[in-house]
């Protein structure tokens, strides 16, 4: 009989996101410090559909009493997905990244950390090498022009407006950072979970329900403190994730800036431009930008169309508001899935085509 873990391991790299082999196996050491062998059986019998506890225990044949306690531990322990959708909680096997290793937050340490850093170099690269792109940049809002158009999945705080329940979570890759020895200035509590769903986290909260005004305050404060506006690449979804990254700690920023993964995130929709008879030749944009797309020349200070992802980072503390995002036009611009089903769909569809080009 094949050992629960390698099959665990098999099912999360059959899925849309890919959960690769290595040599080392250090795939299988994470998947054994994250699952108990029951808890690895368990999650082999889940469908990545939502059930209802229910539905779960009716498949299993277990009684749903007995099952509700082991969704319930599994959900803690961040090895499944649970949230509230059309006021039935409901539960799903999540991929690793982005799912489970998100929610591996209240139970990250030295070892998981290791384990971890040892691994992002290989699946990030896999993850990054087919289409649609895994997570995208939602810009800056301040840094927009008025007469521009913004479509509600580029402005986060509309998304946020237009949603009803929320929790403040910690950075888990600033937290894993930590752990190896290299911690950040910038505070832990800045990602967010958001739902059009009333009391969609109550029954299982990662971190801590706040208000639609502190939700607001958070992205404010993220975006003056020079932090990224990442999630998965998808127009909406029941639940929407908003982590808030530095590029000295985020998986997702390090993997673009230093891995070969062309597909890994997609930029906001916005590129920046320079109003260089504003522009003061301060630096203070270059020092800012996340992905060294800002350089210095004789001239002055040029932007980088290729390595730009539109964050709109630079534009908030330019002291001569020479900064602003413009609306990338043309083939420049690919429009995100409409949701998660498109998207695994899609991803599905890349993934296949990525294996045929070998």
């Amino acid at each position: 009989m094949v050992d629960v873990y390698r099959r665990l391991a098999r099912r999360l790299d059959e899925m849309p996101n890919r959960f690769p082999a290595t040599e080392s196996g250090v795939e299988l050491k994470i998947l054994r410090k994250i699952f108990t062998p029951q808890e690895a059986e368990t999650w082999l019998r889940m469908k990545t559909t939502p059930e209802t506890v229910e539905q779960v225990a009716d498949r299993l044949g277990r009684p749903v009493p007995e099952v509700q306690d082991r969704l319930d531990t599994m959900v803690k322990k961040g090895q499944i997905g649970s949230f509230k959708l059309l006021g039935q909680q409901i539960y799903a096997a999540f991929p690793f990244l982005p799912g489970i290793y998100e929610f591996q937050s209240e139970r990250m340490d030295e070892e998981l950390a290791r384990l971890i850093e040892e691994y992002y170099p290989r699946i990030m690269s896999c993850l990054g090498s087919y289409e649609p792109r895994l997570i995208r940049t939602i810009p800056v809002r301040a840094g927009i022009r008025a007469e521009q158009q913004v479509l509600l999945h580029e402005d986060v705080r509309r998304m946020i407006k237009e949603a009803k329940c929320f929790q403040l979570v910690e950075c888990l890759c600033r937290k894993q950072m930590g752990l190896l020895g290299k911690p950040c200035r910038h505070k832990l509590e800045t990602c967010l979970m958001f739902s059009s769903e009333e009391d969609a986290f109550l029954k299982y909260t990662r971190g801590r329900l706040v208000s639609k005004e502190d939700a607001l305050e958070v992205v404010e404060d993220a975006g003056g403190d020079g932090l990224v506006h990442l999630t998965v690449n998808v127009q909406s979804n029941p639940v929407m994730f908003l982590c808030n990254c530095c590029p000295c700690c985020c998986i997702g920023l390090r993997a673009v800036r230093n891995l070969e993964a062309p597909y890994l995130m997609a930029g906001s929709g916005f590129v920046c431009r320079v109003d260089a008879e504003a522009c003061s030749s301060c630096g203070v944009c270059a020092d800012r930008c996340p992905m060294d797309a800002i350089v210095e020349e004789p001239s002055g200070y040029r932007v980088l169309g290729e390595r730009c992802i539109g964050c709109g980072v630079c534009t908030s503390t330019c002291p001569s508001d020479a900064m602003t995002l413009v609306r990338m036009h043309g083939g420049q611009y690919e429009k995100p899935p409409a949701n998660l089903m498109e998207f695994d769909t899609m991803r599905a569809a890349g993934r296949a085509g990525a294996m045929l080009l070998r």
